[in-house]
């Protein structure tokens, strides 16, 4: 009989590198304060709504959110990439530091569905981005999660940024990767609509999605003092956003 102490010991080595995901509480994080913003998608747009990557309309009094960047598209030299692929971006600018977002989120087709926080006026990261909350399904295992990432201290961050493109430091961007992102697994229930609230506090942020806490991050990025802009995206065909509410918010 074939030994399995081999395999066994493979899958230790393989539990031990697992990334222990940090405890969500179970209660909330933020205490709401002034609504700062509220759609319902039924009306005249808002001014403080910032076309980005703009594959976005509004249909049927929703958010409709379509990624067609889907792939790299290479300049006439074949060599050099002209477009990149990009989820879909529409962006709102409520300039804030702590907050509440609130909405209804519906993947009808998309994998992934997103809020994130920017801050464009920052120059130490990528594009200004500071942190974001997906809620993301898998159609082939047919498997959801929720993924929360630090990018002001993580992957935007302009020196990790750049080291990305290198692979001889791949173990080091590891490293300083390490504790800035954490993916839980979440009851995604596709084509239907689900309720998202997000809570940004200090350095933290929690996901609550249909009444149920399902993510949490403790990263220093996270506590970037002003986000100047939200962005919700989309990757994937398609994905709905309504109702959406954004409340400024204090430590409990």
């Amino acid at each position: 009989m074939r030994s399995l102490l081999p395999l066994l010991l493979v899958a230790t080595a393989f539990a031990a590198d697992a990334p222990k995901l940090p405890a969500i509480p179970a209660d909330s994080i933020a205490k709401k304060g002034e609504l700062l913003f509220a759609d319902d998608f039924s009306g005249t747009p808002d001014k403080r709504w910032v076309r980005v990557v703009d594959t976005f309309k509004v249909a049927d009094g929703a958010l409709l959110g379509t990624q067609t960047r889907v792939k790299d598209v290479l300049a006439k030299d074949g060599k050099t990439v002209a477009i990149k692929a990009h989820a879909a971006v529409y962006g709102l600018e409520v300039p804030n530091k702590d907050s509440v977002v609130e909405c209804r989120i519906k993947l009808d087709g998309a994998s992934m569905v997103d809020v994130e926080l920017d801050d464009r006026n920052f120059t130490g990261c990528h594009y200004g981005h500071i942190c974001r909350a997906q809620v993301r399904y898998d159609a082939k295992t047919k498997k959801g999660s929720v993924v929360i990432i630090d990018e002001k201290d993580g992957g935007m961050r302009n020196d990790i940024y750049e080291m990305k493109n290198d692979p001889a430091k791949k173990a080091e961007v590891a490293k300083l990767l390490a504790g800035r992102s954490a993916t839980f697994p979440a009851d995604v229930k596709v084509g239907e609509w689900q309720t998202l609230v997000v809570e940004i506090v200090d350095d933290q942020i929690r996901v609550v999605l249909d009444g149920k806490a399902v993510g949490y991050l403790k990263s220093s990025g996270i506590a970037h003092a002003t986000k100047t802009r939200y962005e919700f995206g989309v990757a994937g065909q398609s994905g709905v956003f309504d109702d959406l509410k954004v409340y400024s918010a204090s430590a409990k």
